[in-house]
């Protein structure tokens, strides 16, 4: 039972992962595009970095700690 709840724990985190990815990548493409004065959305990313991408890095960090403590312990 607790190797299923690890598997499903670690492909959550593995696609938590690509979404903080994508995110970092939306935000330095819309730097590079603030450079240029080109508008790629760098207020919009701005207005989603304490709800949205903020929470999803704290729940990686969390989460890869949480993976370890169990993997550790079992």
């Amino acid at each position: 039972m607790l190797n299923k709840v690890l598997n499903g724990l670690n492909w959550l985190l593995v696609a938590n992962l690509f979404f903080v990815l994508a995110s970092f990548g939306w935000f330095a493409t819309a730097v590079v595009g603030r450079s240029m004065n080109v508008n790629l959305g760098l207020e919009t990313w701005y207005s989603l970095w304490t709800p949205v991408f903020q929470p999803a890095i704290g729940i990686l960090m969390a989460g890869a700690i949480a993976i370890g403590i169990l993997g550790w312990s079992s």
